[in-house]
Formats: structure tokens, C-alpha cells, sequence
């Protein structure tokens, strides 16, 4: 069964795409978008990942701004590039060769083979921009994966998760056409964590290849240990983990609406599960089996550490 990741390539997103490459799912396609950092970082990102891990799937670039606002990054968090590392960085790689994600998407959602199923791992800039450009072919989405949003708080903002805020025109959009929206949050996504023990694991395979996984992971797990934190959620392998396992999740149905006013409350996912208060329209992760997604995102690490 064949999907589409669309990403803003930082190192959870790696490791997110990571874990559907060790899983029986075949990746179709990839689409950037500027989010951890602007889209020429993504790019760079992309093609060092693809050359490191050897991916042969088609990588091809999307939308370099949110649809109505002033690009937002992550970078004072993430660094520069939006890997940041302890050690080894991805090395550098040759561009990738210019693709237009939009006449991708628009032809991979055109061929009528299986179902059609989105892992979103950034800002929705990509799917609205096909939302608003070909409905009839957004329309057949089958489902729509997506990690942002937050059901109680936010992390970017007190109110609002970083790919909500990025773009949260973008998520307007993708709820007012009806697509099948299933959103993994931060408050799922905090249940699952990366701890310094698990970067101790990869350590302990040998080879170039591990040490910069290893390198990587640390320094993702530091951001959370230099707040006094002992360890750190792991947002985009977690909505991996529920795509290739989707047991280990339950979904329910929610009215899920993007707050897009105010200077503390744009990017707020609201979420209301009354269904007297409104018409449900898209789904989110209620409950998780943390101790599964963690061994599906660990041990897709350490397969590809081996490899």
C-alpha cells in the first residue's frame, strides 16, 4: 500500500519517514514545505537525508509560505538548518532535482491505484494549496494524517502547536473542504518519548551511520533536557507509528476548528467533542499505547542504525 508524506524534513520528521520505510507501507511520494526551517534548508535537509539513508522515492518541492501570513520557523529551538545535533550533522548532498510538489500531488491523487493516504508532518500549506486548486482531486483523499494541533495547550505559543501557527489558514482550509482530517497532537504525542537511554542503544551499534543517528537523536532529546525536562516527546514518529499501526491508537470524532484571530489565541486548534455543540468534522488521538509506538519508532531506528 502506497502513501504520501508531506514534511518540513527536521530530524523527527526523518525519523518519521524512518519508521514508514521499516514498516509493510511503500512511500509514493514526498513534498517539502518551509516550517522547522525556510525551504531551502528543507531542500538541503531532504537531499542529505535521501543520500545517507538511501531512499529512492520521489522528493519533490511545495510551497515556500503560508497561504496568508509571514513564514514562521523553528529555528530559534531547532538551529539553523532544523537538525540540531550534539556531534555529526547530515552531510552535504547534491540539490535535489527541481519537482513541483503541487503537479505531484495533483498526479499521484489523479491515478485511480489504492487508497490515497496523506502523512502530514508539517504546516498544511501543501494540502490547502491543492484544497483550494483541485478540490475534486483533494476530495479523494482517503485520509489524512496529520501531526499538529493541540487538544489543551500549545508549544510554540501558550495557545497554539507549531504547525498549527505556522500556517493556520492552511488547516482553515483543509477543515472547510471536508478532508478526512485525523489529528495527532501534541498532547498524544507527549505520552511518547525519546529518553537519553535510547540514544545509549544506538550508540552501541557500530558504524558511521548509527553515531550520526545517534548524534541526531541527542540532540533532539537535549531540547527538552536544557528545559529541565528528562525527556523529550517524539511529535512526528508518533503520527508515523499510528499510520503503520493504527491499533494502537483510538480516534474520536471531534468539531475541530483553526483559531486564526488574536494575538494569543491565533493557531489554536479548538477542539469540541459535544456533539449537541457542533458538526463533527474531522478526528483526533484520544489514547495511545505508548509502550508499542515507542517499539515501532525504536526499532525502526535501530534497523536502519544496522543497516
Amino acid at each position: 500500500m502506497g502513501i504520501w508524506i508531506d514534511t518540513d524534513m527536521g530530524f523527527d520528521d526523518i525519523a518519521a519517514i524512518l519508521v514508514v520505510v521499516h514498516s509493510k507501507l511503500t512511500i509514493d511520494g514526498v513534498s517539502l514545505v518551509s516550517g522547522n526551517a525556510p525551504l531551502s534548508h528543507v531542500q538541503a535537509n531532504a537531499a542529505s537525508a535521501a543520500a545517507v539513508f538511501g531512499w529512492s522515492f520521489p522528493i519533490h518541492t511545495g510551497r515556500e509560505l503560508p497561504v496568508l501570513c509571514k513564514l514562521e520557523t523553528a529555528q530559534s529551538i531547532l538551529g539553523q538548518t532544523g537538525i540540531p545535533t550534539t556531534g555529526r550533522s547530515l552531510p552535504p548532498a547534491n540539490p535535489l532535482p527541481l519537482s513541483n510538489a503541487f503537479a505531484a500531488l495533483c498526479d499521484w491523487l489523479a491515478d485511480g491505484a489504492g487508497p490515497k493516504r496523506i502523512l502530514a508532518l508539517g504546516p498544511l500549506t501543501n494540502i490547502a494549496a491543492l484544497a483550494l486548486a483541485r478540490p475534486e482531486l483533494a476530495a479523494r483523499i482517503d485520509e489524512l494524517i496529520w501531526m499538529g494541533g493541540g487538544v489543551t495547550s500549545g508549544n510554540h505559543t501558550a495557545s497554539a502547536e507549531f504547525n498549527a501557527f505556522a500556517d493556520p489558514e492552511a488547516l482553515a482550509i483543509v477543515l472547510a473542504h471536508g478532508l478526512p482530517l485525523r489529528m495527532i497532537d501534541l498532547d498524544i504525542c507527549r505520552k511518547v518519548l525519546a529518553w537519553p537511554e535510547d540514544v545509549a542503544r544506538l550508540r552501541q551499534t557500530t558504524g558511521e551511520k548509527a553515531q550520526l543517528l545517534a548524534d541526531l537523536l541527542e540532540g533532539y532529546v537535549n531540547i527538552a533536557i536544557s528545559r529541565g525536562r528528562p525527556a523529550m516527546a517524539v511529535y512526528d514518529p508518533t503520527a508515523a507509528a499510528i499510520l503503520v499501526a493504527p491499533e494502537i491508537a483510538t480516534l474520536r470524532h471531534a468539531r475541530i476548528d483553526a483559531e486564526l484571530q488574536g494575538q494569543h489565541t491565533r493557531g489554536r486548534t479548538v477542539v469540541e467533542m459535544r456533539g449537541s455543540h457542533g458538526a463533527f468534522n474531522a478526528h483526533f488521538a484520544a489514547e495511545i499505547d505508548a509502550d508499542k509506538a515507542r517499539s515501532i519508532i525504536f526499532d525502526a531506528l535501530q534497523r536502519e542504525a544496522g543497516r
